[in-house]
């Protein structure tokens, strides 16, 4: 019977309940936290590759320019603008790959006939960067007669990010964001 009286008073009491509590909600609030620091840092090197592949395509396409001054070709200017951007913001250009699948890109043509083929990416020139000139950037199905192709230059390249969430599926799991730009050229012949 004292037992019984025992589980009876123990059962009613609360005292410590709060502490139980929080040993229950503090390590999910811990990790809640911790979820949104890595999501903000995967997203602020996203918008950072990103700004950095379109400083890329805007040097690219400024490179076409006969009367700006640049002494590089498009493809050169585009690299060294990306990897200046990234070196600015304080992330290593080495880490930056090829995007894979690496999406299919026409090339432009002088007349509204179509794009003429695949544009590739030249590696010699743009080391870990996949620069493309002069792509067809708008189609001109259905236009009308004389119309001609947007052409233009395209930056793509990915950039790792390691997530560092213990106890999840995502701890230490290195995913490759990725970054595109493409930006019109004035004059490309």
């Amino acid at each position: 019977m004292k037992f019984g009286r025992i589980i009876s008073v123990l059962i009613r009491e609360n005292d410590g309940a709060e502490i139980a509590e929080a040993a229950a909600v503090l390590p999910l609030m811990f990790m809640i936290l911790v979820g949104i620091f890595w999501f903000g840092q995967a997203f602020s090197i996203y918008g950072t590759i990103t700004r950095a592949a379109q400083e890329g395509a805007r040097a690219g396409a400024a490179a076409y320019c006969t009367t700006c001054g640049i002494a590089s070709t498009p493809d050169t200017a585009a690299y060294n603008a990306a990897e200046s951007a990234l070196v600015a913001a304080k992330l290593d250009a080495s880490h930056a790959r090829f995007p894979s699948p690496l999406p299919t890109l026409n090339a432009c043509s002088v007349n509204g006939s179509g794009g003429g083929g695949s544009v590739t990416c030249d590696s010699s020139a743009s080391g870990n960067v996949c620069v493309r000139s002069n792509i067809q950037m708008s189609n001109t199905t259905g236009a009308p007669a004389g119309a001609t192709n947007v052409c233009g230059i395209s930056v793509e390249f990915q950039y790792p990010f390691q997530f560092w969430l213990p106890f999840t599926a995502l701890n230490k799991q290195q995913i490759w964001i990725n970054a595109a730009a493409q930006v019109r050229t004035e004059s490309n012949q």
